[in-house]
């Protein structure tokens, strides 16, 4: 499985997204996008997650960092494959569809928040 995920910047913050309640890895802190769907190019995938989560449109600038994860659930394990982008806001007020909660950030303050293991990495290079 494919995933994006948009590090979106504004005023020296970041964005970050608490996972909803009833998902998989709920209540846990993650930089917002999802599943690139079967024929889509990754940006569309992220520019259409971003809309469809949070209501708001984004500007993708430049890939900051790809990996893969694999999520152990109980006996099976997934394999994940993500490329985080760098963006920014362009337009709307985000509403939380797809999230419990958001939050604006300092990149000193990302290690204070409880992310998904996949981000644990981006969460690091970004407080570097």
């Amino acid at each position: 499985m494919d995933v994006v995920a948009a590090i979106i910047s504004r005023d020296d913050r970041i964005l970050i997204t608490k996972r909803k309640q009833g998902s998989f890895m709920a209540g846990l802190w993650e930089f917002p996008g999802g599943k690139i769907e079967a024929g889509e190019k990754p940006r569309d995938a992220l520019k259409r997650e971003i809309k469809e989560e949070l209501d708001v449109e984004i500007e993708i600038d430049e890939l900051f960092y790809a990996k893969q994860h694999v999520y152990v659930l109980g006996t099976k394990k997934r394999q994940v494959k993500l490329f985080f982008y760098e963006a920014r806001m362009t337009d709307g007020i985000i509403k939380c569809l797809g999230c419990d909660e958001y939050r604006w950030v300092t990149k000193s303050e990302l290690k204070d928040y409880h992310f998904v293991d996949a981000d644990a990495e981006v969460v690091e290079k970004l407080a570097e």
